[in-house]
């Protein structure tokens, strides 16, 4: 007998829910990660503006948890690092910050809201993040007229991380978020 109250086709969501201790325990370890791998790669002395580190888990904050956990990554995680390691730098913490929430932020709403395959909420949050960071930049050194050369240092070396962000972070992504529905609660 058909029940009004009951969903008659079964739809599975296409990210994890934002709210609960497991959700929020992840997000708190993906910050973590956002914060640590910087610092790890710094100290090694690894190439920071290729690889680019702190981007990656923001990204798959908003892949995996939808675009309020891609966006609250994305805000805290350029600030805790600041905090605790003093990277990045004051003059450019504020553009990375805008840029890293934008990342999250249309990633995730992408993925969650307009249903967008999970390779192609990368491509564009990667270009409208790049774009946020650019017009902060911009605003932050046009008065130095400082901006054209941190452009070329900063966005440039950057494009081999994006490459591997639209490969790799979709298959992570589709990954987590199916061996969680099939598991979950574990």
């Amino acid at each position: 007998m058909y029940n009004k109250n009951q969903p008659s086709i079964s739809v599975k969501n296409i990210t994890l829910v934002f709210w609960g201790t497991k959700s929020l325990i992840f997000q708190v370890i993906l910050i973590g990660v956002a914060v640590m791998l910087p610092a790890v790669a710094h100290l090694s002395g690894a190439p920071v503006r290729i690889l680019l580190p702190m981007h990656w888990p923001v990204i798959l904050a908003g892949l995996v948890f939808g675009w309020r956990s891609g966006a609250l990554v994305g805000l805290l995680s350029p600030s805790l690092s600041y905090l605790i390691s003093g990277m990045p730098l004051p003059a450019i913490l504020p553009a990375m910050t805008v840029e890293l929430f934008t990342y999250g932020f249309v990633a995730g709403f992408l993925r969650e809201k307009l249903l967008f395959n999970p390779f192609m909420s990368v491509i564009p949050a990667l270009i409208i993040g790049r774009v946020a960071f650019a017009l902060t930049v911009y605003l932050g050194f046009a008065a130095s007229g400082n901006y054209m050369q941190y452009f070329k240092a900063a966005l440039l070396p950057g494009l081999f991380a994006a490459l591997g962000q639209i490969i790799l972070l979709p298959i992570i992504a589709n990954w987590w978020v199916k061996k969680d529905q099939e598991n979950p609660k574990n």
